[in-house]
């Protein structure tokens, strides 16, 4: 039945976007931490992936979550000489985090999964009403 696999292939999105916005999250509760010792480096954001793969039950491609890899853009400094982690230069190490793309990759990623659940619905809309037609 196709809105069988509307269901499971919708369902994958849901959980791929979950993982994402789990990442995220993350990466916004980490946007100010620093390190624990002097010269250390900071949390560094971590980027997450998806793959396409196919489902031999479905036979269909459904998303699923890729590896989270680290970013490894440069850390920024900022200068603040009485800081644990300050180096000998009184610099310490911030993580490569900008909230404000992280805040446009939650959004993106919550209307995905509102898109995938508009899919759930919308295909529960139409097994409702094949069973009222068949109950009528």
């Amino acid at each position: 039945m196709d809105l069988v696999k509307s269901f499971k292939i919708a369902a994958s999105g849901l959980t791929a976007q979950t993982g994402r916005m789990r990442v995220i999250a993350e990466n916004m509760a980490n946007a100010n931490s620093t390190a624990h010792t002097p010269g250390g480096d900071p949390y560094r954001r971590q980027v997450p992936s998806f793959r396409a793969e196919f489902d031999r039950e479905l036979q269909a491609n459904v998303v699923r979550p890729g590896p989270i890899r680290p970013d490894r853009s440069e850390f920024s400094l900022r200068h603040e000489p009485g800081h644990p982690a300050a180096d000998e230069d009184g610099y310490v190490k911030t993580p490569n985090v900008d909230p404000l793309i992280e805040s446009m990759d939650m959004r993106e990623a919550q209307r995905s999964y509102e898109a995938n659940l508009n899919v759930v619905r919308a295909a529960r809309g139409m097994v409702m009403r094949t069973l009222d037609i068949l109950r009528g």
